[in-house]
């Protein structure tokens, strides 16, 4: 028995709860007077940056607000404050050679920390690892040499008159959230996407098909597997009884038969 006239109602679960509208069902278009004229929508608020690659491959970004970049800074200059403070007393015992070799080991502290964790750590320095995010060119790929360099010698400019002011300013004013050092450098400070992790299933026993199913059909029973957790008891219990008769279970048992055939379709057993 083929269950391709049920299997459907899995597949689009997440669009009919989307939508609104029951499984099969088209909303109605809206109507519009023809005594008046259309108004122009105004476009969405949307931060999100779109590069297309070499590739023709559209790489989605999202820019990282003032707020983020100043909590990670100041996790970054907090780290270099300690560093600082351990290196002066221990140095201070070594006289007015230590102050001195203080002052240089200070100097570069100050001006390579930041570039060398952004080009050697994936555009990440502590503070920023720590808030998710990550510096990147503006066409996305990783910081180099060049750009790193020219960003953060130009936080000089950025800190004009006092207290960052001019680049909160032009953070607050670019719509890519952008500093004058990342304006002049071409670099782009994003949110760092972490990587998807595939649903887990329900607890249940494995359990074989009692037909063949097509590679559809098995795509749509592990999605409903998987998606199960998003919807509420009854609609679960809905979904789950329209495959009822083909599984030829009563109704209350078909939702944990299709977890355990979905366990058994991926090989794994019940935790």
């Amino acid at each position: 028995m083929q269950v391709e006239s049920f299997l459907p109602g899995c597949l689009d679960t997440g669009r009919s709860l989307a939508s609104g509208f029951p499984l099969g069902a088209q909303p109605m278009p809206a109507t519009r007077s023809s005594s008046h004229p259309a108004e122009p929508q105004a476009l969405p608020l949307d931060t999100r940056y779109q590069v297309e690659t070499p590739e023709g491959i559209d790489l989605v970004l999202r820019p990282a607000g003032l707020l983020p970049r100043a909590l990670a800074y100041a996790i970054d200059l907090a780290i270099r404050g300690a560093i600082m403070l351990v290196l002066f007393i221990a140095l201070a015992l070594l006289g007015q050679f230590g102050i001195g070799l203080g002052l240089i080991l200070m100097f570069l502290l100050n001006w390579w920390y930041m570039v060398l964790f952004e080009v050697l750590n994936q555009g990440r320095s502590p503070g920023k690892h720590v808030m998710g995010l990550r510096v990147v060119h503006d066409d996305g790929t990783p910081i180099g040499w060049s750009a790193s360099l020219v960003r953060n010698l130009l936080r000089f400019v950025d800190m004009l008159p006092f207290a960052y002011t001019l680049g909160a300013l032009s953070c607050l004013l670019h719509p890519t959230f952008k500093r004058l050092g990342d304006i002049a450098a071409g670099s782009l400070v994003v949110y760092r996407d972490e990587k998807p992790q595939r649903p887990e299933l329900p607890d249940a026993e494995p359990e074989r098909t009692p037909f063949p199913l097509s590679l559809a059909e098995q795509r749509a029973l592990l999605s409903f597997a998987e998606r199960q957790a998003s919807l509420s008891p009854a609609r679960r219990a809905e979904l789950a009884g329209i495959l009822a008769e083909p599984l030829e279970v009563p109704p209350e048992q078909a939702q944990a038969r299709i977890n355990g055939i979905a366990r058994g379709l991926l090989g794994t057993n019940s935790p």
